[in-house]
Formats: structure tokens, C-alpha cells, sequence
């Protein structure tokens, strides 16, 4: 279930909730500002990933970082390219306040792994297919998404593509607790970048 904080947030914010910035001039000024950045990632970009990148966005916002933060999210796979999130998703993501509505699908780029600090898989052959993608400097940026969860009793987040309704509340459930965790993480790397000396001109 969602944490207090998040649902009263949700509440808060309305049913649409927060959205991804969209054109090109918006996306440029994010990624300028952006102090750290968080990239999701799941097979096709349409059902488990997307959901965690406003899931995510909305527990920033709620914690009041998402102007410093750059949220972005991808799939492992081409196969369903600007497409928006699968109906299913976007339903019950909307049932717990989250509109998926604005995203389409889109692949990882080998730009990404430049430009990300953190990118999450939500399960194995997710992270696989990055780790055989990634140079092998940017590696270390790779994180399953439950890593940030250890106690939740799942190792992965499964693909809910081909279950029922109870698949993919479940995935909202284990998004909730490994976003939390991603979030404790980000929080704590912000703060790091603040206390460390600026480079020398």
C-alpha cells in the first residue's frame, strides 16, 4: 500500500498529478537544471516503467526535489515505440493518482548511460539486456529497482503484461516501496553534491 505521505500528496495534487515535460524547448531546460538523474527501465516502456517514472515523480515532488531532478524512462526493447503505456497500466495507475497519459515509449539509447546517474531495471533479464548495452565505465549506475527494497519479499518487479488485474496492482505496490528507496538513495547523493567543494576554473 502507499505510504502517508504519498497518498496525501496524491490528494493533494489531483488526479492527474504530475507529468513528464514535454517539448523540446521544456525537456532541455530540465535536463539543464537537473542535478541528478533517474532513469526506469523495463521491457517495452509501456506498462511497468512508466509507472514507475510517475510514481517517482510524484513521490520528488512530494518530498520537494523534483525541480532538481531529471526522471526519465525507457525500455530494454523496440517493440512498441511511441506508443502510450498499455490501457491497463494507465488505468490502474490512475486509480492510485498517477496519470501515465502523456508518455510514449521509447528505447535506451547509448546517450543514456552518459547521461543518467541511476538507472533502474525492474527485474533480471532487464538489467542484463543494460548491462550488455552499457560501457562498462557507466555499469555501476545499472540497480535492480528492489535492491532499493530489500524487505519487500520480491527480488524483481515481474511483467504484469499477460495477468490480470491483481498483476499489475502488484506491481504498484512493490513501485511504491522500491521508490521510497530510490528516493532515500537520490536524497542522500543530493546532499553529498552540495557538500563537496566546487571544482576549481
Amino acid at each position: 500500500m502507499a505510504s502517508a505521505w504519498l497518498r496525501r500528496w496524491l490528494r493533494k495534487a489531483g488526479p492527474a498529478g504530475p507529468a513528464r515535460a514535454s517539448g523540446s524547448v521544456a525537456q532541455l531546460a530540465q535536463v539543464a537544471r537537473a542535478e541528478y538523474a533517474v532513469l526506469f527501465c523495463c521491457t517495452a516502456n509501456i506498462c511497468r516503467s512508466p509507472t514507475a517514472e510517475q510514481m517517482f515523480r510524484a513521490a520528488a515532488e512530494a518530498a520537494g526535489v523534483a525541480s532538481r531532478l531529471r526522471i526519465d524512462s525507457a525500455g530494454t526493447h523496440d517493440y512498441q515505440l511511441g506508443q502510450p503505456p498499455d490501457p491497463r497500466a494507465r488505468h490502474h495507475a490512475q486509480l492510485r493518482g498517477l496519470d501515465l497519459g502523456g508518455l510514449r515509449a521509447r528505447r535506451v539509447t547509448r546517450q543514456d548511460f552518459d547521461e543518467f546517474d541511476l538507472i533502474v531495471a525492474m527485474d533480471d533479464d532487464n538489467l542484463q539486456a543494460l548491462h550488455f548495452a552499457c560501457p562498462e565505465e557507466s555499469r555501476h549506475k545499472l540497480r535492480l529497482a528492489m535492491s532499493f527494497a530489500p524487505r519487500a519479499g520480491s527480488r524483481v518487479v515481474p511483467d504484469p503484461y499477460v495477468g490480470g488485474p491483481e498483476a499489475f496492482e502488484r506491481v504498484l505496490d512493490l513501485l511504491e516501496l522500491a521508490c521510497a528507496g530510490v528516493l532515500g538513495h537520490v536524497q542522500a547523493e543530493l546532499l553529498l553534491r552540495r557538500r563537496q567543494p566546487a571544482a576549481p576554473a
